[in-house]
């Protein structure tokens, strides 16, 4: 545990905001620096990648003898801001806890891979192992995308990211999409009404609408793991000066996704339900699109790679490894998409982007045994 410490309160007391979220974050490049430092200090394989300006990813590689199977292990650089926190780089530990930025939200999951590694350089494996620190994880995935871009450099056969899961094995996450709808009216003074269309007030309708179609996909879960999907209204938007009917009015959605409900499907649906209003109304006219989305992820609870962590897990814990999904989205789904086996096993602890942030410090080495067994079961 002296070593695995030493190592978390080192990356915690390194101030790594991402600086999308928090404008003046300081960003990644202190942690890159020592991680490639660290990786050369003992003996391993070390690259840096510029995944943005001023943003580099680092992959560590401890390579086997050749004819195994390769395990990439997988962990974010950059954590959310730290607005209201009292000394967040400045890790303390208290009741077998570490208390900091970053220390859930997962620079103990990263500590626990690194150690891991390094007992692979040591266990003549055939495979080789692999340690992907990636930036921008909280924001954009920028880190990720430009890991998978050069995938030819680093391939690994599988992944396992190091994500906080209260030590369950997480094999299911929620996509989402983000959708930008906008009614249209005719301006007119208020004193007017017979040429005005208020654009807001045929809103209401869009908002009623959304709201029953959420109520009615949350009231009829699919999906085993992950339930159902879920929309919310997030920003809304229009008019020019209260004595005037407004012309125009933008609402900004977020659709929660399962696996198989793609971005073309959630806009087609949204459509769907402006052209019942519309069909209802001749005065409403409305246009929605999708603006952004990322994926949801899923791998069969029967795969290998999830059986052979499932076993190691249990193992270790001398209990039962729940196999969970995750509500929220995680760089899992990028590497699914590329078509490699992918699951999330990472540390108990609280406050994951809140004022408070602590790991259970045993948890942390639960899992870097854990990692370091499977390890050894899979790159044989």
């Amino acid at each position: 545990m002296t070593e695995l410490l030493s190592l978390l309160t080192d990356l915690v007391a390194i101030d790594s905001v991402n600086p999308d979220l928090a404008p003046g974050g300081a960003g990644e490049g202190r942690l890159a620096e020592y991680l490639a430092d660290w990786g050369r200090a003992q003996g391993l394989e070390t690259h840096v990648q510029e995944a943005g300006a001023s943003r580099h990813n680092v992959v560590l590689i401890a390579r086997g003898s050749g004819g195994g199977r390769s395990l990439m292990l997988n962990a974010h650089t950059d954590t959310v801001g730290v607005d209201g926190m009292d000394a967040p780089f400045r890790p303390v530990i208290r009741d077998g806890r570490l208390y900091g930025r970053g220390a859930y939200d997962m620079k103990s999951g990263l500590a626990a891979c690194m150690l891991a590694l390094k007992a692979a350089r040591d266990m003549q494996l055939a495979g080789d192992v692999l340690l992907s620190a990636v930036v921008d994880e909280e924001y954009g995935s920028i880190g990720t995308e430009a890991l998978l871009a050069e995938w030819q450099r680093w391939p690994a056969d599988a992944v396992l990211i190091a994500e906080p899961t209260e030590l369950a094995i997480s094999i299911a996450h929620r996509g989402f999409v983000w959708l930008e709808i906008e009614t249209f009216g005719v301006a007119a003074h208020g004193s007017r009404p017979h040429l005005g269309v208020d654009a807001i007030a045929k809103m209401g309708r869009v908002l009623v609408a959304l709201d029953a179609h959420d109520r009615q996909m949350r009231a009829a879960p699919t999906h085993d793991l992950l339930g159902s999907g879920s929309l919310h209204a997030s920003i809304i938007s229009g008019g020019e000066e209260i004595s005037m009917y407004p012309a125009h009015c933008q609402l900004l959605v977020e659709r929660r996704t399962l696996p198989g409900e793609t971005a073309e499907r959630v806009e087609a649906e949204v459509r769907g339900l402006l052209d019942e209003i519309a069909a209802a109304d001749s005065e409403f006219k409305a246009q929605a699109r999708a603006t952004f989305a990322r994926g949801a992820y899923s791998i069969d609870a029967a795969h290998p790679l999830v059986g052979q962590l499932q076993r190691a897990a249990e193992a270790r814990l001398g209990a039962a490894v729940a196999l969970v999904g995750s509500s929220w989205w995680m760089d899992s789904a990028l590497f699914g998409e590329k078509g490699l086996p992918t699951v999330v096993l990472g540390p108990a602890g609280a406050g994951a982007h809140a004022r408070e942030e602590w790991v259970d410090l045993a948890s942390v080495e639960q899992c870097h045994a854990i990692y370091t067994d499977l390890i050894a079961a899979f790159c044989r």
